[in-house]
This record gives C-alpha cells, sequence and structure tokens, in this order.
C-alpha cells in the first residue's frame, strides 16, 4: 500500500473530481459519510452526545457534515465553528446545511460540555503545514483537557499534527481514534506522534484508482496484498536440500536462551536445514532444547564461554545464509572472530544484537560487511551505530541515507517496523502489538529472516515477509493477553500466521 504526501494526497483529490467525475462538494459528502457510518457503529445504541469542533477548511467541512449525518439519525449534536482563516467553499456550503452551528472566536468561547460524550476534531487535516499558536493553540489545548470525560475522535489527522514533517513541541489534539482518509500518512507511522494519533482507522472514500496506480512513492505500507505476492507456497516435490542450509553463530555463557530462540525460528519460518555454532558452554544445551539443530563447538575446551573460533571456511559452502548476533555478547575476542567471519564470507548475511554492538564498539569492520546484508537494529542499537537524531523524522531520513550508502537492508524496530532498501524505498510493517516488547523477540526475528533467506527469498523479499510473519505471530499469541506474551509464543505461533496468507 502507497504512502502518499499531503501534495499527492490532493492530486489524488484533484484527480478524483475531474476524472470520474465528481463536484468537490460530493466528495467531501462521500468522505464524511464514511466516517459517520464508522461512528455509527461504534456508538450504536448510545446516548452519548456528540461535540463537533470543525475548522474553516475541508476538514472542517467534513466535520460539518458528519455533524447533520449524526442528528439527523437521532443523536445529541452540537458544532461549533472555530473562525480561524479563509473559509473554502465547500465549507461554506455545508454552514447553510448544519442550523445548529455556532462560532468560536476566541479561547473564552470554548463550550462547557456538561455530559460525558464524544468530542470530534474536525479542525485541520492533511494540508496543515505549519504549526498552530495564537488563540486557536489554545483552542486545542482546551479540547485535550477535555480527554478525561470525553472520547475524543479525529477526522484525517489530529488538528496540528502534520503529515510530512515533524510535529514535535506543537499544539496537537490527543485523539482516542484517527479516521484517515484513502492512504497512510507518515505522520501516523512514526512513534512520537502516537501518542496524539491514538488507534487509526483508515477509511477508503473512492478516490479514482488510476491515481493511486500511477503516483510515485519511496513509501509503502505492507499489506496482504503485497504479502502474498512476495511469499512463495512449497513444491509438493522438495525436499530439505530445497530450503536450504542456514548457519546461525549464536549464545555465550548465560545467554543460551538467545540461540535455543532464534534457532527454533529459523526452523519454523521455513529453512531445510540448520547448523548452530555455539560456545562449547551450551552444547548440552542446545541439542537438548532443539533437537532439529546441528551443532557445530569451537575445537579447544578452553573456548568455552564465548564465540571466539575463527570461520571454518571448510564448511563456507555449504551454507546458504549466515544469522549472527543473539547472545554472542561483545568480548574483544568474539569481535576478533566476527572480524575473520567478516572477511571470509560475501553470501546472505543477518546481523543482530551483539553483532550489531561489536559494529558500535569496533565501526572499522563496517566495512567488511557485505553489500545487501540485513541489519536488525532497535533504535538504540540504532543510535549507537549511525548517531542521534532530532526527531523521528530525522531519523528516517538516517535510516534512508545509511542504507543507501551502505547499501544493505536496515530494519528499525518499533510498532510500525521502518525498512529501508539500498535504493532509497521505506516499507512499514503494520503487525505487532506491545506484547512482543519482551525478552527474546528479537532473536525469534533474527531467525525468522535466516530462515527465509536460507529458502532463497532476497533481502526485500525477506525483509517484508519475515517482519510480516514476526508479527502476525505475535498478534495470534496475544490475542488472550498481550502482558503474558513471551519469544517462544511467538515461534510456536508461526504456522498460524502462515496459514493467514494461505487462507
Amino acid at each position: 500500500m502507497k504512502i502518499l504526501s499531503a501534495p499527492q494526497i490532493r492530486e489524488a483529490d484533484a484527480y478524483t473530481i475531474a476524472h470520474e467525475p465528481v463536484s468537490g462538494l460530493l466528495l467531501m459528502e462521500r468522505a464524511a459519510a464514511a466516517c459517520a457510518d464508522w461512528i455509527l457503529r461504534r456508538y450504536a445504541g448510545s446516548s452519548r452526545p456528540f461535540y463537533i469542533f470543525c475548522g474553516p477548511g475541508n476538514n472542517g467541512g467534513d466535520g460539518l457534515v458528519i455533524a447533520r449525518l449524526l442528528a439527523e439519525n437521532g443523536f445529541a449534536v452540537q458544532a461549533w465553528l472555530v473562525a480561524a482563516g479563509n473559509v473554502s467553499p465547500d465549507n461554506l456550503a455545508n454552514q447553510a446545511r448544519v442550523p445548529f452551528l455556532q462560532k468560536i472566536n476566541a479561547p473564552a468561547d470554548f463550550p462547557h460540555m456538561e455530559e460525558p460524550g464524544v468530542i470530534i476534531d474536525a479542525l485541520f487535516g492533511t494540508g496543515l503545514n505549519r504549526p498552530l499558536d495564537g488563540w486557536v493553540a489554545g483552542i486545542i489545548h482546551q479540547i485535550n483537557d477535555q480527554r478525561g470525560r470525553q472520547e475524543i475522535i479525529a477526522i484525517d489527522m489530529p488538528s496540528g499534527l502534520m503529515a510530512d514533517q515533524s510535529s514535535k513541541g506543537h499544539a496537537c489534539v490527543h485523539a482516542r481514534y484517527t479516521i484517515t482518509f484513502e492512504y497512510w500518512k507518515l505522520a501516523l507511522l512514526l512513534p512520537e506522534n502516537g501518542g496524539f494519533a491514538g488507534e487509526t482507522v483508515l477509511m477508503p472514500i473512492g478516490l479514482h484508482p488510476a491515481y493511486t496506480a500511477a503516483v510515485q512513492t519511496e513509501f509503502h505500507l505492507t499489506d496482504m496484498e503485497m504479502i502474498r505476492t512476495v511469499y512463495r507456497p512449497r513444491d509438493p516435490f522438495a525436499h530439505k536440500g530445497t530450503y536450504g542450509h542456514a548457519l546461525l553463530v549464536a549464545g555465550s555463557y548465560g545467554k543460551m536462551g538467545a540461540a535455543v530462540l532464534a534457532a527454533r525460528a529459523v526452523m519454523r519460518a521455513g529453512a531445510g536445514l540448520l547448523t548452530v555454532h555455539i560456545p562449547r558452554c551450551g552444547y548440552e544445551i542446545m541439542q537438548t532444547a532443539f533437537p532439529e539443530a546441528m551443532c557445530e563447538t569451537e575445537e579447544l575446551a578452553s573456548h568455552s564461554a564465548h564465540f571466539d573460533e575463527p570461520f571454518r571456511l571448510r564448511r563456507a559452502p555449504d551454507y546458504d545464509v549466515i544469522g549472527i548476533g543473539p547472545g554472542i555478547g561483545t568480548d574483544p575476542s568474539t569481535a576478533k572472530a566476527f572480524e575473520r567471519l567478516l572477511g571470509h564470507w560475501q553470501g546472505p548475511l543477518v546481523l543482530d544484537a551483539d553483532a550489531l554492538n561489536i559494529l558500535s564498539k569496533w565501526p572499522s569492520l563496517m566495512p567488511l560487511v557485505p553489500k545487501l546484508s540485513i541489519l536488525t537494529p532497535h533504535p538504540k542499537e540504532f543510535e549507537r551505530l549511525f548517531g542521534a537524531a532530532g526527531d523521528h523524522f530525522e531519523r528516517l531520513a538516517l535510516l534512508r541515507a545509511k542504507a543507501k550508502e551502505w547499501q544493505w537492508y536496515i530494519l528499525l524496530k518499533g510498532r510500525f517496523t521502518a525498512m529501508a532498501c539500498p535504493d532509497g524505498s521505506v516499507f512499514f510493517n503494520p503487525t505487532g502489538n506491545p506484547g512482543m516488547a519482551t525478552a527474546g523477540s528479537g532473536d525469534v526475528l533474527t531467525g525468522i529472516l535466516t530462515g527465509l533467506l536460507a529458502q532463497g527469498y532476497g533481502p526485500k523479499a525477506a525483509l517484508i515477509l519475515g517482519a510480516w510473519l514476526h508479527g502476525k505471530a505475535g498478534d495470534l499469541a496475544a490475542a488472550i493477553s498481550p502482558e503474558s506474551l513471551i519469544a517462544s509464543d511467538i515461534v510456536d505461533y508461526l504456522a498460524n500466521a502462515y496459514a493467514e496468507i494461505q487462507q
């Protein structure tokens, strides 16, 4: 699914008006009616009143139509026009259809809302391109002061939030729900805005599909259509050699759990064969906990606590991919062994956890990392590798720049995990939940990605499918209680996640 900028969304509206054809007024009616239908379904049977705040532009026009439709369906509705700027023609036309409309010209005009109900924020939408200030910012703060008593729904965007640039420190409505039209907006996918948008509802409004098909964008949100395009069903005549042989370098004394979780995920993701290179201290643990994996350890008994064995060149041709990092630690001897591995391996590579920490401690190793490798940092690991950013838009730009500079695929973990590709494109993953913020979840992701690469998926396909599977398995595992989710649950539900694709 394409993520469009605010100018592109205006172009989509104009294209639809010109080519459907439909008037701007009727397109506004269509969009607002879709919102009103969602609201009517959510609050069916409720006697809660609606308090609707409308701005002077087309977002305010949407609010006016919603006010009229809710009133026609028997709800108690009050509506106010915040007179702050030039009124759009379609907004003006809809003002005449809302006889109960009142005006707010200053913060002192802010209404007293006696009963707990629902505030609908239709002040400013996607077109906003500057911070709100003055008395209008005061209105935003007054709306937010009502959050304890009123549920807040934002139309298209929480007012004050800009679609394509940071709104950090700005006055923005804090919504419980945001009903956004047709396309996701970049701001709704970045962590700094999560508290403003709440739960986002994507509302199709029938914008012309020809425009969507033709428009170019570097930002995409993974959807089921994309996943089913990427996914490759199994060949009924295949054998274990068909799906590759992965090498996983993982574990150290006290951190063998990371190795076991990653190893299980490699195989559950579909790899045909797996060898796990572990320190000697973990041999019995791995063989007992996961007998499906073959084990390789250091040859010397003294090398028992962590990875410090030179990479075995005689075995290199046996592997289709190497995943390295979960639980290996950052001992200097481990860093040296990692350097030797990088010096002798130019095939598919997944780097996570301590492999990334080693790179940040010894940045001279970065040029040795093969092009098209996959790196999977969480935000702090990303900052240690590439530096801090002032806001999440800057961090997204840095993510894209580093993926292009090093020709790597970089997966930045988060609520909407962002995956930057060497060509500058970015894919956001929508699956996953807060219960996955638990120890070992990242080790499972490393295993999934390694398992997909072993099967012959390219790095971009592995990223898109792997992140989706990881999040979907977490969603299925957390269906009863996100709080009780543990990383091994994600592995256990990978089969269910695959089944969702195959339906």
